[in-house]
């Protein structure tokens, strides 16, 4: 019943007038992390080496951009998921999300050649939704800080010092090369790597070149995160009999370094990489005897790496390149889902590749593909007899996407299709973006998947999801 009521109000959401809109539309699925870019007019992002201070009669209040959401997510389809001897797993149909959120973000030139931007969130978890459930039927609030740093720019050069990211490789959403920042997948509502992103403490310096051809990029992470466990009742959440703890550093300091230098033409960029870095995705061990926390482990890497994109009329090829020195055998989970120990606990060599393209089909439509492969080098190497790897031969996945931009941008249709090589799960996402006037927007999502019994997506095989978005921006 609830999922009936809940299918009938996004379905009235979907039918409002379309009329009286005017701003970009909003890109759906920010219930967790909050992407800086969504909702936000384009005149915020300055140039930051624009020396115009800004005007100190404004008011205060000018710097701060505000979005209010209420956000209602279901899953539709009950049913049940066989695991053999094990037995089943209902699916019940639910709603999983029922939350109000804020975005906050912040952002001031103060000086010239001085910027400081910031954002964060908080969030209100109402009955119904998981977190509500999880929190022993009590409503659950839940705040923190997402970007946050000083940058100060020269005529060739700039400082940036806070939480921020930093993203190489040119595939989007599917790059072998995207791995410096940690990613939380939370909800089922945000699936594309971009989204899902999270900031950590850097120093960042850029160097540019003297014709703006090219241009030196230096981070160092000076707080290294991990991605979070699943949250205790989302449905990413699986209960593997005791608690999956964060690392302890007790102490311990740990940087990741790294170093990119790019070199554009007409038509074309190639950038060079190299970084030492930490497997964002926690190996854990079982507890110790009489204990119920298992043992997080860590692993440094080292990382090089080649990216070249290629510009063709309205079609970009895109070419990642990785070498990963010293990763851990088994560890590339699907991020949020297990990544408990495996029988097999050896370091190797992984090389990868990701390449695709972005094809503008007009004005108001794309398309865009994107293939990420990778294999371990030398995986027999080490292993006992009876032994085997999770990841043997060649593995990885795809991501195709379309969108469709009407009535003057005003309304966004979107889908995304992505899988896995083996052709072991498909995920399929339908979206629809519509901007009623310059505050308010509504957002839609279909989501359906599909999953062989050799899949991590498994447990989620046959889940249909609709989820509806009611956001105020002012």
């Amino acid at each position: 019943m609830k999922a009936a009521l809940f299918t009938a109000g996004s379905m009235l959401l979907l039918l409002c007038p379309l009329a009286l809109a005017q701003d970009e539309p909003l890109v759906i699925g920010d219930d967790v992390t909050f992407d800086p870019n969504i909702g936000f007019d384009d005149s915020l992002f300055a140039d930051p080496f624009e020396e115009t201070a800004a005007d100190s009669s404004d008011n205060w209040l000018d710097d701060f951009t505000f979005r209010i959401s209420q956000q209602l997510s279901a899953q539709l389809h009950e049913h049940e998921i066989g695991f053999g001897a094990l037995g089943t797993l209902p699916k019940q149909s639910e709603i999983e999300s029922n939350r109000l959120g804020l975005n906050v973000r912040y952002q001031n030139p103060f000086a010239p050649g001085w910027l400081l931007q910031g954002s964060g969130q908080y969030r209100i978890y109402w009955p119904e939704d998981y977190e509500y459930r999880a929190n022993g039927d009590s409503i659950e609030t839940e705040g923190r800080i997402n970007e946050l740093f000083l940058q100060r720019s020269f005529s060739s050069q700039s400082f940036k010092l806070g939480r921020q990211t930093v993203v190489w490789g040119e595939t989007v959403g599917n790059s072998v090369l995207d791995v410096i920042n940690h990613v939380e997948f939370r909800d089922f509502s945000i699936i594309d790597i971009e989204d899902a992103r999270l900031n950590q403490w850097m120093l960042v310096w850029d160097y540019f070149g003297s014709d703006n051809s090219s241009r030196f990029s230096t981070f160092i992470n000076l707080y290294p995160e991990f991605n979070p466990a699943p949250v205790r009742g989302s449905p990413l959440f699986f209960d593997p009999g005791y608690n999956l703890p964060d690392y302890d550093r007790n102490g311990k300091v740990l940087l990741e370094a790294g170093t990119q230098y790019k070199r554009s033409s007409e038509g074309s960029d190639i950038a060079f990489m190299a970084a030492y870095l930490f497997e964002n995705q926690l190996r854990y061990e079982p507890p110790a005897p009489g204990l119920v926390d298992a043992r997080p482990e860590i692993n440094d890497f080292l990382l090089l790496g080649f990216s070249i994109n290629r510009a063709i009329d309205k079609l970009l090829l895109v070419f990642d390149l990785a070498y990963s020195h010293n990763v851990l055998a088994d560890s590339f989970a699907f991020p949020g889902t297990t990544s408990l120990s495996a029988p097999v606990n050896l370091r190797k060599d992984q090389i990868g590749s990701s390449f695709g393209f972005e094809y503008a089909i007009s004005n108001e439509q794309s398309l865009s593909l994107g293939l990420q492969a990778q294999k371990l080098l030398d995986e027999k190497e080490g292993l006992e007899p009876g032994q085997s790897l999770i990841n043997e031969g060649v593995f990885g996945s795809w991501l195709m996407r379309y969108s469709n931009s009407l009535r003057n941008g005003d309304l966004l249709l979107s889908s995304t299709l992505q899988g896995d090589l083996q052709a072991d799960s498909v995920l399929l996402q339908l979206g629809l973006d519509y901007t009623l006037d310059d505050n308010w927007a509504i957002s839609s999502q279909l989501m359906a998947i599909s999953a062989s019994s050799d899949s991590q997506l498994r447990a989620f095989h046959q889940d249909l999801r609709l989820s509806a978005t009611l956001s105020w921006s002012f």
